[in-house]
């Protein structure tokens, strides 16, 4: 399938306006690029290993509207047949309204082809296997090789969901769950994307999974995730919403449940779900937490004791930290 791009150099106070304009013309699923730096609501709901730190916002936006080629060389708008021509006259219209009574910076356009792209897959081309530890990471597109015949594999493809095990937090995770997972271990796993936490813990002797996710994308890598590596439907269940907010969430992942509570996230996010996470520990339960830089560690340990946790471990890679802790026993 080949696209036309329309793209749209423009201000970062336009973009949702110009937007709402060219969807009414039947421009739709804006590509935008800026450089506005996130919001603390963005930052919370970022289950995610890495907190992108982008440069400073210069006020300058571009918004991309791709539309579908057909073999003949007319284009697909509105399930309709146009030229190139006739977007770009009516987009050019638009911008010219627009720009009577609003700032909209430039308003040019420029038009470019894709070739044909399957958007999904195009980022395979940077995920190669590699070792965590003894634990050998493979995507499903690359063979084994002889000689690492034997090891332990996980094969795991992240599709559109963050999580290769890549990174530092990961592997900090990985290393303090092969620690203390044990055969009885019932495990939450928040923000779980492509599911590689929970299901190395299931392939460590876990007895079960329950991972969260806010990307309802998570749903799909965790459940091919699962299948690549012999997990059973039975062994791991996917929750998509907030458990720090969501009250039909934390009743669905259920109270005082887990051993272990992994949640390799961000440091802004750890605060608040901290004291959340605690009613759905067992006592005695061991939280993980990765996602820490390393000036943030501090701000962590206070919420994790502050939740009445008492901290067994601090681990660091690179300027990552990971904290572990327990949840006191019933006397």
């Amino acid at each position: 399938m080949k696209w036309v791009r329309f793209r749209i150099r423009t201000v970062t106070e336009a973009e949702d306006i110009i937007i709402s304009t060219l969807y009414d013309i039947g421009l739709e699923g804006a590509q935008i690029e800026d450089k506005v730096p996130l919001t603390a609501l963005e930052k919370e709901q970022m289950f995610v290993d890495i907190l992108p730190e982008g440069p400073e916002d210069d006020g300058v936006a571009f918004l991309s509207f791709f539309v579908e080629k057909n073999e003949d060389g007319s284009l697909v708008m509105a399930d309709k047949s146009v030229s190139v021509d006739k977007i770009r006259k009516a987009v050019e219209e638009e911008l010219e309204s627009l720009r009577q009574f609003m700032d909209i910076g430039e308003g040019t356009i420029t038009i470019d082809e894709t070739e044909d792209i399957d958007w999904i897959n195009n980022w395979k081309q940077y995920f190669h296997q590699f070792y965590i530890d003894d634990i050998l990471v493979i995507p499903s597109w690359e063979e084994l090789k002889g000689e690492d015949q034997g090891k332990m594999v996980l094969h795991i493809d992240p599709g559109t969901a963050f999580g290769t095990g890549m990174h530092e937090t990961t592997q900090l995770c990985i290393r303090q769950l092969r620690k203390y997972v044990t055969p009885e271990t019932e495990l939450l796993d928040v923000g779980t994307g492509s599911g590689i936490l929970a299901i190395l813990s299931l392939m460590f002797g876990a007895g079960h999974a329950v991972g969260t996710d806010l990307d309802i994308c998570a749903a799909e890598a965790v459940a091919e995730n699962c299948r690549a590596n012999g997990i059973r439907p039975e062994q791991f269940d996917m929750l998509i919403g907030n458990i720090i907010s969501d009250p039909q969430i934390r009743e669905k992942a259920g109270f005082g449940r887990y051993d272990i509570v992994a949640a390799n996230i961000l440091a802004e996010v750890l605060v608040p779900l901290t004291p959340v996470i605690v009613d759905h520990m067992k006592p005695g339960g061991i939280y993980i937490t990765s996602g820490i830089i390393d000036d943030k560690e501090e701000t962590v340990r206070a919420a994790i004791q502050a939740a009445g946790l008492t901290v067994l471990e601090v681990t660091y890679q690179g300027e990552w930290v990971s904290i572990t802790a327990k949840k006191d026993s019933v006397s």
